[in-house]
């Protein structure tokens, strides 16, 4: 991508549309029909969610349209999860990603925190190491019983973010 998207607050009206990115994003890595059907729930975006004061959703668009989201939440005075970060597959390894995680980890840091956690689908993990991320555990996936997913922090007080 050669111009880098504009990032802005998501609106309370783009839930649908941020749900169906994240389904089509999540499909992309060729997950089965069975598969993505339980994790439907995990990746539906309310607009009750888009209007809490715990979540801050953003999305990263172009003069294409949205091209991708990402949702954090606060869970402590220092400490905030990424509940959630998606692209549309045709950008996926365009930037997009990176910008998106370059602004949350910048938002993190003026809203207080140190830390960024991150539980990260394994196809990601990659792209999590490359933003800072370090792999410290793993947590039980909330929509498939049994599945493992590993989970990375960013720690925010020595990271240099642009």
């Amino acid at each position: 991508m050669k111009n880098l998207p504009t990032i802005r607050e998501a609106r309370s009206n783009e839930a649908e549309m941020l749900t169906a990115l994240a389904i089509r994003s999540k499909a992309y890595w060729g997950y089965s029909q069975s598969f993505m059907e339980a994790c439907r729930n995990e990746l539906t975006v309310t607009g009750n969610s888009l209007r809490s004061a715990e979540l801050h959703y953003y999305v990263a668009e172009s003069e294409s349209g949205l091209l991708g989201y990402y949702a954090i939440e606060r869970l402590s005075d220092r400490e905030f999860e990424l509940e959630a970060l998606f692209v549309e597959p045709e950008f996926i390894g365009n930037g997009v990603g990176r910008a998106l995680i370059g602004h949350a980890k910048n938002l993190v840091k003026k809203l207080g925190g140190i830390a960024l956690i991150i539980q990260g689908d394994p196809n990601a993990e990659k792209f999590y190491r490359a933003a800072g991320g370090v792999l410290n555990g793993m947590r039980e996936s909330a929509s498939i019983s049994g599945r493992r997913l590993p989970l990375f922090t960013i720690d925010l007080a020595s990271d240099d973010v642009a």
